[in-house]
Formats: C-alpha cells, structure tokens, sequence
C-alpha cells in the first residue's frame, strides 16, 4: 500500500501546507485528493513522489520508505504534475524511450505499450514530431503516456484532466479502473467534484493543510453530494 503517517511540511517556518496527514491508501483504490488552492494537495503529492522533503513523520511506497530507500520507491510511482513541462526539444517518441530507459523497461514491452496508448489517445501520427509543436492536450497525453509505460504501483496525478478532451479523460478513466482491476493504486488531485464523485472509491478532503474528511465515498458524501460536502466544510 501508499502510507502516509503524520507527515507535516512547513514553507518558512510559519506556513504549515501539510499538518499530520495520515491516509493509507490500498491496491485497487482510485483515491481523490480534493481542496481548495492552497490547501496542501501538491505539496502532499510532491512529497509522496519524493520530489520535497517532508519535515514529519513517513511515506511509505509498498513497504520502501522515500526517505531512507528512495529508488526503490521511486520505481514503482509514476506522477504526472499539473503543468506537463517536458524536454521540448525530443520528439514524442524520444521522449518515450527516455522514460522507458529510465525505469528499464524492455524494449519488445515498450512497444507494445506505447503501440496501444498512442492509438488510444489517438497521437500516433505525431509521435516523431518534436514536443514543442504540440498544444497543451498532446503534452498532457504524451505524460500520461511515459507513466503508463513502466507499469507504474502507485500513480500520482495533480489535477490530471486539465487540458484534456472529453474523450481522452473518457479514456483516462477506463485506464485507471484498468490499472487498479490489475493491482495498481491511484492518488489524484482534481477540482472537478463530479469526476471524483462518480469515479472514486475513496475521497479525501484537505482544508488548510489538514485532512478533514476522508474515506470510502459514498460514507463520506452520503446522501448529499460531494460539491455540498466540500462547500459546508469550506464554511466550518
């Protein structure tokens, strides 16, 4: 499992982005990760992803923790940040190779990987095409595409239907349930209540860097919506 145990993060000295958060977070769980701006969602990713260092408490990734054996948990997380900022100057297929390169995927299963994703996300046609000939849409593709291919355990997404068209967050949402019917987890930020509501298994809420609600969805929300469960803690 992703565990997460009373990690605290402070910017400045004063700022407190993460206060205590303790989740755990199982195979198979498509867990959103939902709260205002500000409110500690990325900087909560970012150190799940070891890209921060974290002031307390411990992440743990299938029993490695990121702190004390980072590789080895590194290498089972994929995360796809809210911005997809990538070496513009590769083609997409390049940029693929590297990433698969990366996490010593083999060539024969690369490939068929990126065979399938590409004609599913429908960018086959400009995979030898340099990056920064690509709109935004193609750049978040391209992103979710070098996740994919390394079969990631653990994938961390922030806010990762930004920029996407219906058909491909369609489709990004059948690959989840996908990687998560195959043993996988997903941890995702996102602003659109009505994704996670419908997509979710599991929801957590964080106000002021505090976890204010979490669990299965349907115990969280009940019998209201999740907009109104957010909109009435926002107001506590």
């Amino acid at each position: 499992m992703l565990k997460i145990t009373n990690v605290s993060k402070t910017y400045n000295n004063k700022t407190k982005a993460c206060n205590n958060i303790s989740l755990d977070i199982l195979p198979g769980d498509i867990y959103g990760f939902i709260g205002h701006n500000g409110a500690g969602k990325t900087t909560l990713l970012k150190s799940i992803a070891g890209i921060i260092n974290f002031d307390e408490g411990e992440i743990k990734v299938f029993g490695h923790s990121i702190k004390e054996n980072p590789l080895a948990a590194k290498r089972l997380i994929a995360y796809i940040p809210d911005n997809p900022d990538i070496y513009e100057t590769l083609s997409g297929i390049q940029y693929l190779d590297f990433i698969g390169d990366v996490f010593d995927v083999r060539k024969d299963k690369r490939q068929e990987l990126i065979d399938k994703y590409a004609e599913m996300f429908e960018i086959k046609d400009v995979l030898n095409n340099p990056i920064s000939s690509y709109s935004h849409g193609m750049k978040q593709k391209i992103v979710i595409m070098s996740a994919l291919i390394h079969e990631p355990k653990v994938m961390l997404l922030d806010e990762p239907f930004v920029g996407l068209d219906p058909k491909a967050s369609y489709l990004l949402k059948e690959v989840f349930k996908e990687l998560c019917a195959n043993g996988s987890l997903i941890f995702f930020s996102t602003h659109v209540l009505e994704v996670a509501e419908k997509l979710c298994t599991k929801v957590a809420i964080i106000q002021q860097g505090k976890i204010v609600a979490n669990g299965l969805t349907h115990e969280v929300i009940k019998d209201e919506s999740l907009e109104e469960i957010f909109l009435e803690l926002l107001k506590e």
